[in-house]
């Protein structure tokens, strides 16, 4: 219906006092305004300006198009000043594994937030397989996932390894120091989702040599996971991180023997370079230092 070059010649109208005027500022001819002006008017079907002898006055619609048309006129000049300077900003759509949420997300946001105050977050909290999915189809800018998920192509930064336990509510269950795997196999387990990497480790750990499998149960919450395990509905496989942070879960960790300890989980940064180079180096730099604080 009208572009920034009828916006901009509308208010030099209305700042100057009339179309001559108007001219002067804008270098455009007389006429070529006020042809400008007609043609807008016939159609937006308004009248904007009002003629008397001593020159032009907006009329209320006028008035209106004015005051609403500044907030796009300054909406323009940001995006362009901040492209031309290079000023991050914009939605980034980060995905995260959970156990992250609890550790390095917080720091990482407060950190990008300080320096990029035009940024904004849209967060996924995802299992590394539909991240590993949705950054190969651009559905995600950068993802913090399991680093024996990401898919090929992506720029890939490890980050430190997290320790992962055996949990327990001591008032619930009671089990040998150290426990070996048929103690833990006999009991309820609750852990990752079933899709997960950490999930099958835990399966391909308590398998073997067993008549009757354990009962494995899954769930994409930590907190739900903690929830369950405090309240004896089983010991869990959690993230002592995660443990630390909620000491009022009242968990104590297994001692267990060497065969049934469980692997590190090892996360990454993930992007695609030709799409995301800059915000990936960016949330890259921002995780390694929320990591190691």
């Amino acid at each position: 219906m009208f572009g920034f070059r009828d916006i901009e010649i509308i208010h030099a109208i209305a700042r100057h006092g009339g179309f001559r005027a108007a001219s002067d500022a804008t270098g455009l001819a007389q006429s070529a305004i006020s042809r400008r002006v007609r043609h807008l008017e016939d159609r937006l079907k308004v009248v904007l300006f009002e003629r008397d002898g001593r020159g032009v006055r907006l009329t209320a619609a006028g008035r209106r198009l004015c005051d609403e048309t500044e907030i796009l006129v300054a909406q323009r000049d940001r995006i362009l000043e901040e492209l031309t300077q290079d000023v991050m900003a914009g939605v980034v759509r980060l995905g995260v594994a959970e156990t992250m949420t609890h550790t390095v997300l917080p720091r990482l946001l407060t950190d990008l937030r300080n320096r990029h105050p035009l940024l904004r977050f849209e967060i996924s909290i995802d299992t590394s397989d539909q991240m590993a999915h949705l950054l190969q189809k651009d559905g995600l800018d950068v993802a913090i996932m399991m680093r024996d998920q990401a898919p090929r192509g992506v720029n890939l930064t490890p980050l430190p390894a997290v320790s992962l336990g055996w949990f327990v509510s001591p008032e619930h269950f009671d089990l040998p120091d150290p426990a070996d795997i048929d103690d833990l196999a006999a009991l309820p387990i609750v852990s990752f989702p079933k899709a997960t990497l950490p999930h099958r480790r835990v399966v391909d750990l308590l398998s073997p040599a067993r008549k009757q499998a354990a009962a494995i149960h899954g769930s994409a919450s930590l907190a739900t996971v903690l929830h369950l395990v405090s309240q004896g509905f089983g010991i869990g496989t959690i993230p002592s991180d995660i443990v630390a942070a909620w000491p009022h879960a009242g968990l104590k960790e297994i001692n267990v023997q060497p065969r049934a300890m469980l692997p590190d989980l090892e996360f990454a940064i993930c992007y695609m370079p030709e799409r995301n180079e800059k915000i990936g180096r960016e949330v890259t730099r921002a995780a390694l230092q929320a990591a190691n604080e």
